[in-house]
């Protein structure tokens, strides 16, 4: 109960940090991604302050013996860079990049927007639906392959 507490508090402080900053902003976000016209530098801070609070947060659980409502840290260990990893990257770029949202963001979003917001939503977890059902058929330690179209 403390943990599922602890995560709709961590998941409320987030929500409203997207909103405040206006990442949950679809305008703004495109109007920071277009370089070439008429660029909005204001979201260069909320990531600069994004990356100090992870700088931190990071340092901060290296010097940590074990979280305080879990029994052990959960950190990523995958340190190749991968096919897969290039283009999940590339996919999540070019949907940030058309229509200003990611999950985070999209999320947030959801009670602010109208229709847009939500057909993103349901989009964007019929998108994660159908990977978890593809990798679902793989062993754990099988590669991804993309899928042939011939």
């Amino acid at each position: 109960m403390r943990q599922a507490l602890a995560a709709l508090v961590a998941g409320l402080l987030f929500g409203l940090g997207l909103t405040v900053s206006q990442m949950a902003n679809p305008a703004k976000v495109l109007g920071f991604l277009d370089l070439a016209g008429d660029w909005d530098p204001s979201l260069a801070f909320v990531l600069a302050g994004a990356v100090a609070t992870a700088a931190v947060g990071f340092r901060l659980v290296q010097r940590a013996g074990r979280p305080l409502l879990a029994p052990a840290f959960r950190l990523p260990t995958a340190t190749r860079i991968d096919r897969p990893l290039l283009l999940g990257a590339a996919l999540f770029g070019l949907g940030w990049g058309l229509v200003g949202f990611c999950p985070g963001p999209a999320l947030a979003a959801l009670g602010l927007d109208g229709l847009p917001v939500p057909v993103f939503v349901l989009a964007m977890l019929a998108g994660m639906l159908l990977h978890r059902l593809r990798e679902s058929g793989r062993t754990p330690g099988q590669a991804a392959t993309p899928a042939r179209s011939d």
